[in-house]
C-alpha cells in the first residue's frame, strides 16, 4: 500500500531500519477511525519488511485516537468512505473480520508493538492501544471503552486483552459504565507500563525501543511467542513449549 492509500485512511508510515512508526494522522478529527483506517493498518501489517522488529503506534496532535468517526454511526457518512458494515449484510461478520485484521497483526511474535498514547484513546482507539504489546501513556491520557454507551459491543479485538490485563470484574465495570480511566489509574490497573509527562513521551518511547532492539532478535521473537501462549497452557504444557522453543532456537544457530 502506497502513501496515497495510507493517507486516505488517515495514516502515515515511516520505516527506519528495524523500527516502523505508524501515525494516526487526522488530528482535525482527533484521529477518528474509518474502515479505510482499519484496512490501511491491516495492509501495513501484511507488508512490513522482515527486518522490522519494533512497531510504534502513535497519534498526531493532542489525542491518540477518539475512536470511530461518529459520522459513520449517525448516518451522516464520511466523504469517500465505505459505510460501516450493516448487520443486514450477509457478509457482515466477514467485513468485521477485515476491520479486525488491522489490529491482530500487532500481536505477531515477529514484532514488538508499542502504543504511545497522549490525550484521548476512546473506543476503537483504546482497542488499538490494547492490541499492542506495550503501552506508554502521557500523563494527560484518558482511556474509555465507549462502545456499549453507543449501543454497540467492542468488536475490534479489545475484549480479550482487557480481561487478561485487568480481570473480568474490572473489565465489566469499565465497559458497562463507559467511564474514563485517567493515566494514573491506567498505570495502577496495568493498562500502561509507564506514565510520563506529555513532553517526555517521545523520549520514553525512544528509550523503550532502544532497549527492545538491544535484545537478540531471534530470542525476542521466540520469547514473545512463548509468553503469548502461556495463559492457555498448563504448567506442564508450557514447560514442554519452553523446551521446544529452546531447542529450535539453538539448533537454528548451528545452521551455517
Amino acid at each position: 500500500m502506497g502513501q496515497a492509500e495510507l493517507k486516505a485512511g488517515g495514516l502515515r508510515l515511516a520505516i527506519d531500519g528495524e523500527v516502523a512508526t505508524v501515525t494516526l494522522d487526522r488530528p482535525e478529527r482527533r484521529n477518528a477511525m474509518t474502515p479505510a483506517t482499519w484496512h490501511g493498518l491491516a495492509a501495513i501489517g501484511a507488508s512490513l519488511p522482515a527486518e522490522v522488529r519494533v512497531v510504534v503506534l502513535r497519534g498526531a496532535g493532542p489525542s491518540f485516537c477518539a475512536g470511530i468517526d461518529l459520522r459513520l454511526v449517525t448516518g451522516e457518512g464520511v466523504p469517500g468512505e465505505e459505510g460501516i458494515a450493516s448487520a443486514a449484510d450477509p457478509d457482515f461478520e466477514h467485513r468485521i473480520a477485515g476491520y479486525q485484521a488491522g489490529y491482530t497483526w500487532l500481536g505477531d511474535p515477529s514484532v514488538v508493538s508499542v502504543a504511545a498514547v497522549q490525550g484521548h484513546a476512546i473506543g476503537a482507539g483504546f482497542q488499538l492501544a490494547l492490541a499492542c504489546d506495550l503501552r506508554i501513556l502521557a500523563d494527560d491520557a484518558k482511556l474509555c471503552m465507549k462502545e456499549p454507551a453507543l449501543g454497540l459491543v467492542p468488536d475490534l479485538t479489545g475484549t480479550k486483552p482487557l480481561v487478561d490485563i485487568v480481570g473480568l470484574p474490572r473489565a465489566i465495570e469499565l465497559c458497562l459504565t463507559a467511564r474514563t480511566v485517567t493515566a494514573p489509574e491506567a498505570l495502577m490497573l496495568r493498562l500502561a507500563e509507564l506514565v510520563v509527562p506529555n513532553t517526555e513521551l517521545d523520549a520514553a518511547v525512544a528509550d523503550l525501543v532502544a532497549a527492545l532492539l538491544a535484545v537478540d532478535a531471534r530470542a525476542a521473537r521466540a520469547t514473545k511467542a512463548l509468553l503469548r501462549q502461556a495463559g492457555a497452557h498448563t504448567p506442564e504444557q508450557q514447560a514442554a513449549a519452553e523446551r521446544r522453543a529452546q531447542a529450535d532456537l539453538l539448533r537454528g544457530r548451528l545452521v551455517p
